[in-house]
């Protein structure tokens, strides 16, 4: 998980007066791992889902509500300011949204910068995907001439990139830079890539990839430009509103940036309510309180809570990307009401638990594909319509898609596990041959109802993977695992290579299917080595054992 360095004479004139022995007991409390500790710093590690702790400045607004220095929501106060930017055309196919702020009036030391820095990074790994859903620019606002454009330029565009003293092209960026050689895949395809220049005509930057060298900040900068760019409109909004929130905080003075054309707009960074039933809270603690030390406990969580009736009303500011639904909040209120206070008790029921008969069949299979050479994988069962469908060209009629997802990637319900698989090897592909991977898990198929089936997978990669090979493992697999033995008969399956697939046969019933992977499928997964495997399902088979 991220880490942050929280230095205790920087706590000190940021929290105010507080024994550094309770602020070190508390940390743990609004969800903080402590790593090590020195006499002048302590390193804490955050869950990603929390990028608002990324900084010191977050922290320190959490440990105020436990600490009782400051309760409620913080306000995020947004002057309306003069510049713009303006979206071209251009860039709706490529990387169509982008957002801004400044930051003005505010004072940045060595510290500081290296902490919005790596806020940056970190929000860039988690809310970001790694730069492809959404990147940052942080900038010296002096260096530009407003208004700023967002368009495409060719890849014989250049300009000084960060961390470069010599004007580079895009597609030497893209190629001798670290970060470009980093992230140059996320503008694979596209002949034009996405730049932000001013009315200067200077270049600003180049998403996601590197920001120019001219608007680089430092120890004098006193006012900034915050920009981001993304494939998400609502990713883009909570990246900008982590690092408004932490700037606000820093005693730096937000204005508002115009944003239009291509479907952009203005962004409002508001905050959202949500209604809380006190039951739900006392039902899934385990407690009594009151309804009052509910709505204190919320806001002791930096949230901002009022009773209508006989609810709660809770008001969640906009950089709280984490908070979905009521059971969020009914953390949020075991964390102000102190995780310490609630007393441990035994469950109601005296009888030992263990593990069922499926778990103990699947862990013999597992058991027997490790002895076969097999490295065990785990995908999300939510995967994406280019991972599952696009890219393997299979029947896409039958597709189960999730109801308003919060994300734009994990929305299909998989109905198959050998895509994923494949994709997973994609990521690997600078690591050694072969590669034996397996895969045991739930697939969905759609009829009447929504059938959930148990899956076993195998893949095999190097340069003289055939069908007989993983034919051997299929048979070895049933035989040693379920004392079964298996046919294989031709067919035609559209991952496969014709002549070189077939149905996998089990008592007269097809179970699955076997074969060598289309060298077409692995190249759209940017695979230059062959692959073979088969997909089974175990559904029956298990029960039938059972």
């Amino acid at each position: 998980m991220p880490v942050v360095t929280l230095y205790f004479d920087r706590l000190k004139k940021i929290l105010g007066n507080a024994p550094k022995a309770k602020i070190i007991e508390t940390l743990p409390f609004i969800g903080l791992d402590i790593e090590d500790e020195t006499a002048d710093h302590i390193n804490v590690e955050y869950s990603p889902n929390r990028p608002d702790y990324s900084t010191d400045y977050g922290i320190v607004t959490g440990l105020q509500g436990l600490l009782g220095k400051k309760l409620g929501m913080p306000v995020l106060k947004i002057k309306t300011g003069k510049n713009s930017v303006k979206a071209e055309p251009s860039v709706s196919k490529v990387r169509p949204y982008v957002t801004a702020i400044e930051a003005r009036n505010g004072k940045l030391d060595d510290e500081t910068i290296r902490q919005i820095i790596t806020m940056q990074e970190d929000l860039h790994n988690g809310l970001g995907r790694r730069r492809k859903k959404a990147s940052i620019g942080i900038h010296d606002i002096e260096k530009i001439k407003f208004p700023l454009y967002y368009k495409t330029t060719t890849r014989d565009h250049s300009f000084v990139p960060l961390e470069s003293e010599t004007s580079m092209t895009v597609k030497e960026i893209l190629e001798k830079t670290e970060t470009g050689r980093k992230f140059s895949h996320i503008l694979d395809g596209n002949v034009k890539v996405p730049i932000l220049v001013d009315s200067a005509g200077q270049t600003i930057s180049l998403p996601p990839i590197a920001n120019a060298k001219l608007t680089e900040m430092n120890t004098k900068t006193k006012n900034l430009l915050v920009e981001v760019t993304a494939t998400d409109k609502n990713a883009a909004e909570g990246v900008l509103a982590v690092i408004a929130n932490t700037l606000h905080i820093s005693g730096f003075q937000l204005y508002s940036v115009k944003i239009t054309g291509a479907n952009n707009s203005t962004p409002v960074l508001k905050s959202r309510d949500l209604i809380l039933e006190p039951e739900l809270v006392n039902k899934t603690l385990g407690i009594e309180i009151s309804d009052t030390i509910i709505v204190k406990s919320l806001r002791k969580s930096r949230l901002d809570a009022k009773m209508r009736g006989k609810k709660i009303v809770c008001t969640i500011p906009r950089y709280r990307t984490d908070i979905f639904g009521v059971m969020d909040l009914v953390e949020e209120v075991a964390l102000g009401y102190g995780i310490q206070n609630l007393n441990p008790t035994m469950p109601e029921s005296v009888s030992a638990g263990e593990r069922n008969d499926v778990t103990k069949t699947l862990e013999i299979v597992r058991s027997v594909m490790i002895g076969l050479g097999y490295l065990e994988v785990m995908n999300f069962e939510l995967t994406s319509k280019e991972i599952l469908y696009d890219k393997t060209h299979k029947d896409s009629s039958k597709i189960i898609s999730v109801a308003d997802s919060k994300s734009q990637e994990h929305i299909i319900l998989r109905d198959m596990l050998l895509p994923g698989m494949i994709d997973i090897l994609s990521r690997n592909i600078h690591e050694s041959y072969p590669q034996k991977i397996f895969e045991i898990g739930t697939v969905f198929e759609k009829g009447s109802t929504i059938k959930e089936e148990i899956h076993l997978a195998c893949l095999c990669a190097h340069k003289d993977v055939n069908f007989t090979e993983v034919k051997s493992i299929l048979q070895s697999l049933l035989k040693t695992g379920f004392n079964l033995s298996c046919t294989t008969v031709a067919q035609k399956e559209p991952m496969f290579v014709d002549g070189r697939t077939g149905n996998i046969v089990v008592s007269d019933k097809k179970i699955g299917t076997i074969g060598e992977i289309d060298p077409k499928i692995a190249d759209n997964f940017k695979l230059r080595t062959p692959v073979s495997g088969f997909e089974m399902d175990l559904t029956d088979i298990i029960l039938d054992k059972n």
